[in-house]
């Protein structure tokens, strides 16, 4: 079957019509209506503040929308509006230097395998009352040696590089065989060669089947595999659509609010100012 026809027979990953999300007196998202389908790897791209990041929180249902009178404002996932977190989570990992900092904390030391183990459990660590079964461990370990990390089990994530541990973070999204995995600034406090070998990882991934929406503000990080984006300013979609269409020069200044110069090479884009 052609891809584009099986998505859009089955129900998209998201699909948000006229959302919401005010923090203090400011619109964090204005009435934002969005569509991203199983299998279309997507990034999200903008300037701080743009509302990227809460659109992912929508999405996790981490924040809920304002409720509109006229009940107008919906957001479905997987072509449901109502959710147990705990199943959604199961479908959809998150990856995030916030969530890092949570698991790297050395005043509680938690080790690698442990980490990504007890993804199954959507614990932070392994307790008494978990039953770690040998299929658990199993896909624990498949999860590890799917992103190159196999070799950091029995180290404590706070003694790892930013990049190492990113990639276990990964590992635990990934032992429930999510259909999706959103990856919320994931390259922030890499450096260009680690952050190179981080995209080389999250490209397998988008090779294996794995739905990637990728939040971003640097053009750089957009993968070659994906080959739709969407641009927020204010909170609202300024530019929606393939790569090529929207990943131009004129689009990126009116996102950024400065003259912007893009250019291609290799299946990356790449973007300068002035």
């Amino acid at each position: 079957m052609n891809p584009d026809a099986s998505r859009l027979q089955s129900p998209p990953l998201l699909a948000m019509h006229e959302a919401s999300v005010l923090r203090g007196d400011r619109l964090i998202l204005d009435r934002l209506s969005l569509r991203l389908s199983v299998g279309q790897h997507t990034a999200i791209l903008g300037a701080n503040g743009s509302g990227k990041s809460t659109l992912i929180k929508l999405i996790a249902r981490q924040i809920y929308p304002l409720a509109r009178a006229d009940g107008a404002a919906t957001i479905q996932v997987f072509g449901r509006d109502r959710w147990n977190v705990s199943e959604l989570r199961s479908l959809i990992g998150i990856v995030s230097p916030a969530v890092q900092t949570d698991y790297t904390n050395e005043d509680a030391p938690l080790e690698v395998f442990d980490a990504v183990v007890s993804g199954f459990f959507a614990a932070r660590g392994l307790w008494t009352e978990h039953a770690v079964t040998n299929v658990m461990r199993q896909d624990a370990l498949e999860a590890l040696s799917q992103v190159d990390a196999s070799h950091l089990t029995g180290r404590h994530l706070g003694s790892l590089s930013t990049g190492e541990a990113r990639r276990v973070l990964i590992a635990r999204a990934l032992v429930h065989r999510p259909r999706a995995l959103l990856l919320d600034e994931p390259c922030t406090g890499l450096d260009p060669a680690n952050r190179r070998r981080f995209l080389e990882t999250l490209r397998k991934l988008a090779q294996h089947g794995v739905t990637l929406v990728l939040v971003t503000h640097h053009v750089e990080e957009i993968l070659p595999e994906i080959d739709h984006v969407v641009v927020l300013r204010e909170g609202r979609v300024l530019h929606a659509g393939n790569k090529a269409s929207v990943l131009t020069s004129e689009a990126l200044t009116q996102a950024f609010g400065m003259p912007m110069h893009v250019a291609q090479q290799d299946g990356y884009y790449h973007a300068s100012v002035g």
